[in-house]
């Protein structure tokens, strides 16, 4: 007999590893279908609040009082968007926007670069504590700082012309910890060797923080300057409180005081159709820029 050709086969061994893959096949279908059913569910509730939006936009206002709601709009009011820029003067606050949102942002990439910088690579005594105490500041709400701020650009006259209440709506926010924190993260993740050799070439430290750094960490800066103009363009409590006439309020501040009747009575189908088209810029720049905001953000949580 030749002992080459034969074959141990253990079959009780052999069934229960087929037994026992069916089974994980079995537990990673059902798995995932919860996985998938629990998302499509999340995402139908953060999507509902949109499509009320666009819908309402679309409907009358005797349509939008009454009790009973509808999902879709009985007559398409279309002229809801035509009549909207009747009443909305979207130049200006499109204008005070960009303003505002432009220079508050490079303000801000100023600040932070210079900040994340000096925590990331500076040796100075108290550094680290510092930053500690920064970090502990993200914990205070911003509208606790409110009353704070307005009663410093108040007492600074900031709020006495057109170029005091722009820079009192610019200036105070300048400065931001969550940015600072994400850029140091960044800026720590480039080798320490590129900054000895840099410093062995005779380099400053100015020269090799806008030469070599600055371009190394250029997605977590198109992030920031992407999130910070998002949140100048969907600011609203700080701009209506120093903004006190109707030339200098932002594009926010202009949907919450344009649409009323002579009675007082908001029109909500035109305030929405101005929501509607308030909103989609926004939409547009994240869809364009999403893959920069996801590789800064996770280029920066990669080394603590």
């Amino acid at each position: 007999m030749e002992t080459k050709n034969l074959r141990l086969v253990i079959k009780g061994a052999q069934k229960d590893t087929n037994t026992t893959q069916k089974v994980d096949k079995i537990l990673h279908i059902i798995g995932m279908t919860l996985i998938y059913v629990f998302l499509a569910i999340m995402a139908l509730i953060i999507i509902f609040p949109f499509y009320w939006m666009l819908i309402t936009s679309l409907k009358s206002t005797e349509e939008i009082r009454r009790t009973t709601q509808t999902f879709f709009p009985e007559v398409v009011m279309w002229s809801n968007y035509v009549d909207v820029f009747k009443r909305f003067d979207f130049v200006t606050y499109l204008r005070n926007t960009l303003i505002v949102g432009v220079i508050s942002t490079l303000g801000t990439l100023i600040t932070t670069i210079f900040a994340a910088f000096a925590f990331a690579r500076l040796e100075f005594k108290g550094r680290d504590l510092m930053f500690s105490i920064l970090l502990m500041t993200m914990m205070i709400p911003g509208e606790m700082m409110v009353i704070t701020n307005y009663i410093t650009v108040s007492n600074l006259g900031w709020l006495k012309d057109a170029t005091g209440v722009f820079t009192s709506m610019i200036v105070p926010f300048w400065i931001s910890v969550f940015y600072i924190y994400l850029l140091r993260q960044n800026f720590k993740q480039i080798p320490n060797e590129l900054y000895l050799a840099a410093k062995v070439d005779g380099k400053s430290d100015w020269s090799y923080l806008w030469k070599v750094m600055v371009p190394l960490a250029k997605p977590t800066l198109i992030t920031i300057f992407i999130l910070k103009l998002m949140g100048a363009w969907n600011s609203y409590v700080w701009p209506n409180l120093v903004a006190d006439k109707e030339q200098y309020r932002l594009i926010s501040n202009g949907l919450r005081s344009s649409f009323s009747t002579v009675t007082g009575e908001p029109q909500y189908g035109l305030q929405m159709a101005a929501t509607v088209l308030v909103t989609v810029p926004l939409l547009l720049l994240f869809i364009f820029f999403r893959k920069y905001i996801m590789r800064g953000v996770g280029r920066a949580g990669i080394k603590g």
